[in-house]
């Protein structure tokens, strides 16, 4: 008998392919790329426009079951896999990208951590209500700590009712939308990165603030927005995890929220594949379609492969996630490499629109705009880098024994 890898044994999958769904997954991918198709794609223009969601679209995401996909049933989720999500982000963001951002951070940030870290009350309390549409926002990120993300100002103080927080978040995430935060503040400053500790912070909470929205190239429907703390008072049930032990919380679930990046990338790929294949065999010049000219099948063809060689990275890294194989080093390469593939992608899906393609009249250009942040937020591409190469000159075995 042939040997098999540990990630196939363990998975389940004996003599599958990576790509290969089964039918709950197939299922499930085809009831979310029909709602994207039908409620999604109509909004998607007029939503980057406005530089907001529509009206009410949060909600059908909730009662779809996206907002809560690893929710256990009993607590009003979907029960699904970590795999479920990244299916969802992908075709997701094939349409658009902000929507499916805003699915990829409630479940592989938020929800992972409830599940990992929060107590069984924080779970019961706040699980149901983000798998029924609460949206959920991690902040984390401050001005002086991007890539460097424990060196934080912002400030706990341990009071007789719980916690005092002081200071400001830039840079969060669908802020704007959020019914709860998870904050990260610095509890003992003197103990540096050990001092830094998670709380769970409610919106409208007294001192809490959603400050300036930026106006950013791509993803303009999600809200990125500054958040302010000033004597923000947090019950004592509302701390999340152990003291100082934040720092670790924020390393695991980045581990797993940069495969999300990856889905969301490789979906925003092919989507722009998709619009790109669909012009070229519409558009005509010299008398037939673009489609027909070997340097225009040829841009295809590459896109294709390398769109194809993301998708097999991102569904590997999320398959050994749950098969509870380590992947911190898939994570990475996951991330680094797709977000490549759809900036390139991207790119090329704009220059074979030609003059239309540099046009809002046409969807190139947004699907290029959007691209961008995938090299820079949960980590940039030199963070990514040096994450693998750390953890594979720290085993020093070769990539094949690995």
């Amino acid at each position: 008998m042939p040997l098999q890898t540990d990630s196939v044994l363990q998975s389940g999958r004996l003599g599958r392919s990576l790509t290969e769904l089964s039918e709950d997954e197939l299922l499930f991918r085809s009831s979310v790329r029909r709602f994207a198709a039908e409620v999604v794609s109509p909004l998607v223009r007029s939503m980057d426009e406005a530089q907001q969601f529509a009206p009410g679209l949060l909600p059908q995401l909730g009662e779809l079951g996206l907002l809560g996909i690893e929710v256990p049933e009993e607590l009003g989720g979907a029960g699904g896999s970590f795999f479920d999500a990244i299916l969802a982000v992908e075709a997701l963001s094939a349409v658009d990208a902000s929507v499916g951002l805003v699915v990829d951070i409630q479940n592989t940030l938020c929800v992972n951590s409830f599940l990992r870290w929060g107590t069984d009350v924080q779970r019961r309390m706040w699980l149901p209500r983000l798998a029924g549409g609460m949206i959920c926002s991690y902040a984390l990120s401050e001005a002086g700590s991007g890539s460097d993300a424990f060196a934080m100002e912002m400030r706990a103080v341990k009071t007789e009712t719980g916690y005092r927080l002081t200071g400001r978040k830039l840079w969060i995430s669908n802020a704007r939308e959020a019914g709860v935060f998870l904050v990260f503040a610095n509890l003992n400053p003197e103990a540096s990165y050990r001092g830094i500790t998670a709380f769970l912070v409610e919106a409208g909470a007294a001192g809490l603030t959603v400050g300036h929205k930026e106006d950013k190239l791509g993803i303009r429907a999600s809200s990125t927005c500054e958040v302010i703390f000033e004597d923000c008072e947090v019950p004592a049930g509302n701390l999340f995890g152990e003291e100082g032990k934040g720092y670790k919380i924020a390393i695991e679930v980045l581990n797993e929220g940069r495969i999300g990046i990856g889905a969301q990338m490789l979906g925003l790929a092919q989507g722009a594949w998709n619009h790109a294949a669909r012009y070229a065999q519409q558009r005509k010049q010299f008398g037939k379609a673009i489609a027909e000219f070997q340097a225009v099948q040829f841009t295809l063809a590459e896109m294709a492969t390398e769109i194809e060689a993301a998708r097999l990275m991102v569904y590997n890294a999320a398959r050994r996630k749950d098969a509870g194989l380590p992947f911190v080093t898939e994570a990475a390469m996951t991330k680094y490499f797709v977000s490549q593939v759809a900036e390139r992608v991207a790119s090329q899906c704009v220059e074979i629109f030609g003059g239309n393609g540099y046009v809002r009249d046409y969807p190139a250009e947004k699907y290029f705009r959007d691209a961008k942040i995938g090299k820079i937020y949960e980590g940039t591409s030199n963070m990514q880098l040096m994450t693998i190469a750390k953890q594979l000159l720290s085993h020093p075995v070769s990539l094949q024994d690995r």
